[in-house]
């Protein structure tokens, strides 16, 4: 069933959804757990503000607290029927039908959201309410959900690149994601970003022209979301594959756990946050033995950016930090041939040690980075900011404040805070206070921080010391 209804007012239509294929064949038992579950007021809640955000898809916004105005009356209710389920959605984004029906690739999203936020609120509510979990079950989560949602793929040889990169970025920037998914697509290579535009759709784009010539009919284009990030990056519509993930960290950890290579276009601070995260795995003793390379790429005309980008991870990490990533400037072939040879040296390492193509159960991810930031104005101004911390404390934390900063751009309850008390305090040694002020003067310079209208920083760096 994907039946629309008269719409109760311009711009917003009401409708009762079916899934198809998924979620399609349940149990009674399985229908009455989730229908049950989804009464419960803390999972509706989090499932109304993805599946608002995914109906949303294709609206070029990144301004969740917008979004949540302007749909306070869109409502969406889990109903049991004899065979199966059905959505009821009310004051839905007429956007997302056509012809009175819904968009079959988001139809599938938003079941796809559905499938996971009831996954994790049923199987792992006491993991996600404990914070001092043990890593090993923290990973076997990670693993259980990417299982539970399909995308790991036992028999297929490491062939998936992990694609970061900014929502908001230059049209030339844009095109050049698009040509070096184009050259990974020609060489049978897989997509996974983080699901939203820019930098993650264009990858994608790319690479389904690549496939497309290679008659590759079983392309993986997936995308891993959680639901703080989701409203302000819905899902594009080439993503085939969409997960959700409980937090950040974990979303985090899937990317590292389910991808093979790093590959990082110009982006903002999520893209920072990202690349500190992978840092802070690479440079741990524990990981020397593991393939995981990490590229940067970008258009000709970005050196700039990854010059300061380059700067200012060399002036908190010290300047042996480069050796742990690749710079290619405005060569997209040279891209997909670094990607392929490097494929070919992940697998012998998988068979030399053992691991599974699949999932990269052998890497070790720092506590630190594993356990959940809850971003406040306290949390922020406590944030330790030196370059006197040993290296993998200093990424933890500046991987922290750099999350801090994205909840305060797009997340709702980030906005909502800075509307309240005011911009976030980032308090650092003088020499990385000057590092930082550069590295995110640039990037409001050059409107990665926000895809429409004047950036009002939600940030203060201030030095101590």
């Amino acid at each position: 069933m994907n039946q629309a209804l008269t719409p109760p007012v311009p711009g917003k239509i009401n409708a009762q959804i079916a899934p198809r294929g998924l979620l399609e064949v349940l149990s009674q038992l399985d229908v009455a757990a989730l229908t049950d579950t989804a009464r419960r007021i803390d999972l509706m809640d989090v499932f109304r503000r993805c599946a608002l955000a995914v109906l949303n898809t294709g609206n070029e916004t990144d301004d969740a607290k917008a979004l949540f105005d302007s749909y306070a009356d869109f409502s969406v209710e889990v109903v049991r029927r004899t065979r199966g389920l059905k959505l009821v959605i009310r004051n839905a984004p007429s956007s997302a039908f056509v012809g009175g029906r819904m968009v079959e690739g988001i139809r599938e999203h938003l079941f796809a959201v559905l499938r996971d936020i009831v996954f994790v609120g049923t199987e792992y509510a006491d993991l996600l309410a404990n914070e001092d979990a043990p890593p090993e079950q923290v990973t076997d989560a990670v693993f259980q959900i990417l299982k539970h949602a399909r995308v790991l793929e036992p028999n297929t040889p490491p062939n998936l690149v992990v694609c970061w990169g900014g929502h908001s970025i230059a049209r030339s920037e844009y095109e050049y994601t698009k040509e070096v998914g184009y050259h990974l697509g020609l060489r049978g290579l897989d997509i996974c970003t983080g699901c939203g535009p820019g930098a993650m759709k264009g990858p994608m784009k790319g690479a389904a022209v690549g496939h497309a010539k290679q008659r590759l009919y079983n392309s993986r284009y997936i995308g891993l979301s959680e639901p703080g990030i989701i409203a302000a990056e819905p899902p594009n519509p080439m993503v085939n594959h969409l997960v959700v993930l409980p937090d950040i960290e974990k979303r985090l950890e899937a990317f590292v756990r389910l991808g093979h290579v790093i590959l990082v276009f110009p982006g903002g601070v999520g893209t920072v946050e990202e690349i500190l995260h992978i840092l802070g795995i690479v440079t741990d003793p524990r990981n020397s033995h593991v393939e995981l390379p990490v590229v940067f790429t970008g258009p000709k005309g970005s050196e700039a950016y990854f010059d300061e980008l380059d700067r200012f991870l060399r002036t908190a990490l010290g300047d042996d930090i480069s050796r742990h990533y690749r710079i290619i400037v405005g060569d997209a072939e040279a891209v997909g041939e670094y990607m392929t040879a490097s494929m070919r040296r992940i697998r012998r390492q998988r068979r030399r040690d053992g691991d599974a193509y699949y999932f990269n159960w052998l890497l070790n991810i720092p506590v630190a980075q594993q356990r959940p930031f809850h971003v406040t104005h306290d949390s922020v101004a406590a944030l330790r900011l030196s370059r006197d911390l040993p290296r993998h404390e200093l990424i933890a934390e500046l991987r922290r404040a750099f999350s801090a900063i994205v909840t305060g751009n797009v997340k709702e309850n980030g906005i909502r805070m800075i509307e309240k008390h005011g911009p976030f305090q980032l308090a650092s040694d003088r020499v990385l206070v000057t590092a930082l002020d550069n590295l995110l003067t640039q990037f409001v310079a050059q409107g990665r921080m926000k895809l429409l209208g004047e950036y009002r920083p939600c940030y203060r760096v201030v030095p101590v010391g």
